[in-house]
Parts: structure tokens; sequence; C-alpha cells
């Protein structure tokens, strides 16, 4: 999965979204902070590969992308539109294929302009990156060819503070940033960053009215960050291999930057620092059971803006959630299934 796959809905529900091999599933709070309804299938019964992008707009809504069979050999992207969590959602629609047919090509990325328009993104078959847009008023743009060559790894996509979308990609020895220049443009390549990056760890987040931070993994395992028009900083070591979980969130009243990782110990291990001042530093504090090795992990607040982090193993319902509790610091409830 790429993206947020716990969010908090329209209507004030978290809601987590579960892949199973030919179906995304969805389950919802019945009331904010109330029991967790069973799972149940979103988007309709056509048949999907096991991936899917999850990207939320400004009005609460949650888009979906996911690719499907549709001739032997061949795939094509499909979207879906989930209004709130207890409602089903729209059904899957076809939104066709980078380089018009053809098998799957990689992970897709999907953003949320603030004008509620899903932004979606994946490598195509060059080896660059393409995007198909929404347009204002139904219906979608034609794809375009954003450029690019030797991405790797899953791609990651955030809408600023301002609306506008931007994407990031891993490339042998760097990192490659496009951002939109205006509402609804097409993004534009602004960067290629030379650092040596690992691919499948990239996580950008919007910390500021004018900047995104992206996070990522370098060849010596050490987690940086990065705003393009600087250098990136090494933050602290990564807890595990792959990529992280970001928010910003209030804690002790002060803007903050809340990290989760699967740690090499198998546990959920958090960091948190002030939004955009690494040079403060930050500390991995670990927390709940063991998770199996390929257990991923997801943050967001809940209705009364308290931090939930959830960890689900991919192709089960083993999930597992915690709330911080009510007092200075981070500290969290015990990790429940739900």
């Amino acid at each position: 999965m790429n993206g947020d796959w716990l969010i908090r809905g329209r209507d004030g529900r978290l809601c987590v979204y579960l892949l199973s091999e030919a179906a995304v599933r969805c389950r919802a709070e019945r009331g904010p902070g109330g029991p967790w309804d069973p799972p149940r299938t979103v988007g309709g019964a056509q048949r999907l590969h096991p991936v899917l992008a999850v990207g939320q707009g400004p009005d609460g809504y949650a888009h979906l992308v996911s690719w499907r069979p549709t001739v032997t050999g061949e795939s094509g992207l499909v979207h879906s539109t989930h209004f709130r969590p207890r409602l089903a959602a729209l059904d899957w629609n076809p939104i066709g294929h980078p380089d018009k047919r053809g098998d799957g090509t990689g992970t897709p990325a999907v953003a949320v302009d603030a004008e509620g328009r899903a932004h979606v993104f994946v490598r195509n078959k060059g080896g660059g990156v393409s995007m198909v847009a929404q347009k204002a008023k139904g219906g979608w743009d034609p794809w375009r060819d954003l450029k690019g060559r030797d991405v790797q790894g899953d791609l990651a996509a955030v809408t600023g503070e301002s609306g506008r979308v931007e994407l990031y990609a891993a490339v042998p020895g760097g990192i490659l940033h496009w951002r939109q220049e205006e509402p609804g443009a097409q993004p534009v390549l602004q960067e290629a960053l030379e650092t040596p990056v690992r691919p499948g760890t990239l996580r950008a987040l919007a910390t500021s009215p004018d900047s995104t931070t992206l996070f990522f993994t370098d060849e010596t395992g050490d987690l940086c960050a990065w705003r393009p028009g600087t250098k990136p900083v090494p933050l602290l070591a990564g807890a595990g291999p792959g990529p992280v979980s970001a928010i910003r969130c209030e804690l002790d009243g002060y803007d903050c930057t809340l990290l989760a990782q699967r740690s090499a110990s198998g546990r959920v291990a958090f960091a948190a620092y002030p939004t955009e001042q690494e040079s403060a530093g930050a500390w991995w504090a670990e927390s709940g059971p063991q998770l199996p090795a390929d257990a991923q992990v997801s943050l967001a607040e809940d209705d009364a803006g308290r931090v939930v982090a959830a960890s689900l193993a991919p192709g089960s319902d083993a999930l597992l959630l915690t709330h911080r509790k009510h007092e200075p610091g981070l500290a969290l409830e015990a990790w429940r299934p739900v």
C-alpha cells in the first residue's frame, strides 16, 4: 500500500483500508471513538491486483487507486472515491494505462489538490513517471508524461499547504522532485538531488505553507529529511528497513512531526521533533508487541485530536491500534486488536 491507509473520515470516524488477494476492504468505527465494523469490500465486485494507493483531500474524501486485470497479460488502473467511511465507496472506474496498454508498471501514488481533484502518478514502461488527473467538472484529463528515467521503488505524492501537488521519486544515486507551479497545472520537474537513497523508503509530508519535507533512508541506514532547495539532513538512524509513516501533530503545545516505523526488533518505533527543526534531534522509543516482518504502520489523529497508530500485516485482518494518552509527552495506551 502507498499512502496513509489509516485516515479520519469527513464524519470523524477512523477508517482503515485492507488489501486482500483480489479486493480492497474497509473497516470503520461505528461512531467516533466507538467500536469497529467488520471488514467490507469497497468499490464493487471487480477483481483487483493486490496493490493500493490512498490519498485524502481537504474535504475528507478518500481516493483509492489500484490495478485490475483486463485481458491476458495486461492491466489497467482504476479509481474509486470513498466519501464517508460507513458509506459505500463508488464503483471502480477505469482510468487507463500510462502506456495505453500493457501490464502493471508499478505501485501508483495519489494526491488530492485543494479543489478535491485526484492526481494519480505511476511509473511508465520507459522508467519515467506518468500522471493522470481529474478535471474540475468531472472526468479525467489525458495521461501526461512527466519525464524522468530509471525510477525505482514507490513514488511519494503529497499536497502542500498551498494546495499544490508535489511528487518525489528515487533514482540511482538520487531523488527527483516535481511540483505544480499553479493549481491544476502539470507538475514540473524542479530539482534532481544527488544523494544515496534506498528505493522504497520515501515518505513526503506538508510541513509549512511553502515547503514539503521528504523522509528517506540513505545507503548507510540513516533516516534523512530533505526540503527542496536545501541539503538533506540526517535525522537519526532508521529503526527498520521500510518507509516511515509521518504526521504533524501538537505535542505539549508544539507543532511537531511524528514518525513511526517497524523496527528491526519487530516492534513499532516512534520519534518526534519540532516540525522543520531537525537540528533539535529525535530519538526512537519502541512500543507494542512484535510484528511480522512485512507489517505496516500508519498514523492519524482521531476526532478528539489524539494521535492514533495502527499496525497491519498485509493480507490479514490482524489490525492493532493504540491512542495517545491524555498526559504530557507521547505516552501511548496499550495496543489492542480491533
